[in-house]
This record gives structure tokens, sequence and C-alpha cells, in this order.
């Protein structure tokens, strides 16, 4: 079974530590969740939200308890609309440090998590929580009435959107070309000897997000015996814990049986180490980190695209965009994402244009 990456060992520590601060309605609410399995990483970034909510009442006079910890249930259950709304447009007007001395607006999108993270507090503490005498701790669910703020951009143009940014079939190919065999041209021979190192490891990892769609955290959290080379499929960890099985190209199959074979020379782990991808950091070999992979797989998009860098979702795209140009199905495409409805699948029919322009060109031709 896939092991947890570190950005989820460190949600789950920081769960951990931040549920000691919270009051004991949000503790159950979270056993409840970790229950039905919602993420760590969802979890973890939930209580950072119910933190700053629980520190704005405090501030506000909303309670007059001296801690988080000490907030009665009753304070959220005789909330009004109007209170909820003025907190909410507080978070959109903050100014949060990006870097030193540089300080941006909330985007929409932090602020429609922490409208999710509320409504999914608010409706187990309203529907699904129980008292000693079997009711729920209320049952005025103020959140019920706050929605979300609406995406103004239709599937059409968010589809064209992700189409500017990511790699068509050949030139995903190109990309994979250019790594094994030009890269190391554009090098100092200082550069030259540390690619050549991760060489084999960097290009199955690029070849797997081309030859499965698999997500960055998918990918690290990987061990040996995930891989089947029989049948040509890695079992993963998709969103929400869910194992899954994910299909994968014989190319990308025979990158990673090439890595495999250096493996144990070039990173030497201890025996007991199964992670697939490693890197070798103060004489220890450990699995390679989420951000390490995001910074590969910038640093060489970059060189390919002198300049433009992608991020490994968008080599996700590019996968999707060609599967469904194969003449992939959606229902197919949905379970090699590992998407939970055909809705979200069904981005990547508008990410396919060819039927499209093929249509106009006849319209323009038929006027001749």
């Amino acid at each position: 079974m896939p092991a947890p990456t570190q950005k989820t060992i460190l949600a789950e520590q920081h769960i951990e530590r931040a549920v000691q601060n919270m009051p004991f309605y949000v503790a159950d609410y979270i056993r409840a969740k970790k229950r039905s399995s919602l993420s760590p990483r969802t979890l973890s970034g939930y209580l950072w939200d119910y933190k700053r909510f629980f520190d704005w009442l405090r501030e506000e006079g909303f309670t007059e308890a001296k801690t988080n910890k000490d907030i009665p249930y009753t304070v959220l259950e005789n909330m009004r609309k109007s209170d909820m709304e003025y907190f909410f447009e507080r978070l959109m007007e903050e100014k949060i440090e990006k870097q030193q001395n540089v300080f941006v607006k909330r985007s929409s999108d932090s602020t429609t998590r922490f409208i999710q993270s509320l409504k999914s507090l608010f409706n187990y503490l309203t529907r699904e929580s129980e008292r000693e005498d079997g009711e729920c701790y209320f049952n005025r669910n103020v959140m019920a009435k706050i929605q979300a703020p609406k995406k103004e951009e239709s599937m059409a143009r968010r589809a064209k959107r992700i189409n500017a940014s990511m790699l068509e079939a050949a030139e995903m190919d190109g990309f994979l070309h250019f790594v094994r065999n030009e890269y190391v041209t554009t090098l100092t021979s200082r550069q030259s000897a540390w690619f050549k190192r991760n060489r084999l490891r960097d290009i199955a990892i690029l070849s797997l997000f081309s030859g499965s769609g698999a997500r960055v955290n998918e990918v690290a959290g990987l061990l040996i015996t995930d891989i089947d080379f029989v049948h040509a499929d890695i079992t993963a960890l998709r969103k929400g814990n869910k194992l899954d099985t994910i299909s994968i190209t014989q190319s990308a199959l025979q990158d990673i049986q090439n890595y495999l074979e250096v493996r144990e020379a070039v990173y030497q782990p201890d025996k007991k180490n199964l992670f697939l991808f490693l890197t070798r950091h103060g004489g220890t070999a450990k699995p390679i980190s989420v951000e390490s992979i995001e910074k590969m797989v910038n640093k060489y998009t970059e060189a390919y695209l002198k300049g433009k860098r992608l991020s490994p979702h968008k080599l996700r795209h590019s996968f999707a965009k060609r599967f469904i140009d194969e003449g992939g199905s959606l229902v197919a495409l949905r379970d090699q994402l590992g998407h939970n409805s055909i809705e979200t699948s069904s981005l990547y029919t508008n990410l396919s244009q060819e039927e499209q322009r093929a249509v106009l060109r006849r319209m323009d031709s038929s006027k001749e």
C-alpha cells in the first residue's frame, strides 16, 4: 500500500497539535471526519480556518471566552447571517504577506475554502453530532444561508485557459526526448554530474506523469510494491485516502524498470525503505518530496519551453487531453484520473478542439 507523503505526515502532526486548542465539539468533528476518511491535508487546512474564525469571534466580542478552546457551541448556534457575511467580507479585505513587504488580498478560492470548511463543521454540529440526550448539539445552521462565490467562468473558457498552459501529444514526446538526450548539453560540468546521477529517476517520474495522469502526491507516495509489472498498473492513494489502481503505459513502466536497476546503487537505501522514488540527503536515502518533484518539473519544462514553467498538474492535464484525443471515453478517463464525477472529467472534452475546428473549416469551404 502506498505510504503517506511528507505533506500528509506534516498535516497529521498539525491536526494532533491544533485540535488540543479547539473546543470539544471541533475535536468530535475531526474524529468523525477521520472515520469517514477525509484527507489529513484537508482537515489540517480546515483547522487553520477554524482557528482564524474562533480568533475573530473573541476579537469581535461574540464570546467572553478567554481561549478558543472555551468557546461554547451556543455561540455558533446564535450567529446571525449578517455576522457570518461580515466575517467573510473581512477575510476578502484582509492583506496577506506573500513575501517580505509584499501584501496581497486573499483570493476568492481561499475565501471559498473558508466557507466550505465552516459549512462542513456546521453541518456536522446540526446533523451528525449527538449529545447525551441523543439530540444534535443544536439545530439552527446559519451556514446553510451562506453561498460560496460563483466562478464567472464557463467550462469552455476554463478549458481554453488550461489548454494554453499544457503540452500537446507531440510536445510531450518531444519534452521527454529533450530530457533524455538534450538537457545535459545545457548544463555546466558540475550540473551535469548531478543530473546524470538522478537522470533515470527523473525520467521515470516524468514518464509516469505523461503515461498515467497521476497526481504529484500519488507519485511521491508510491512504494516499490505498488508497481504491477505484469498488468502495467500502480496502486495509489487517491484523494480522501481511497486506494485505487491506475493503469500506466508500457513506456512508463519501462522507464521505472530502468530506474529500479540503478536505484540501490545510486541512493543506497536501507533495506526497509520501500519508497519508489528516492533522494539522498545528509548521507541518507529518503523519499522524494512533493516539493522536490514540483521543482524538478519546473526546471525541466522551463529549459524545454525556453522560460515557461509547467507544474505536475499541467502534465496531468496534458495526459487527460491526449487520452481523449486518442479515443478514450469519459468514463474511462474518470476512473483513470480518480475523479468523483464524470462532470469533472468532461472538462477535457472541451480541451480537444479539433472537431470544432474541422466543422468551422468546412463551413468556410461551403461558402466558396
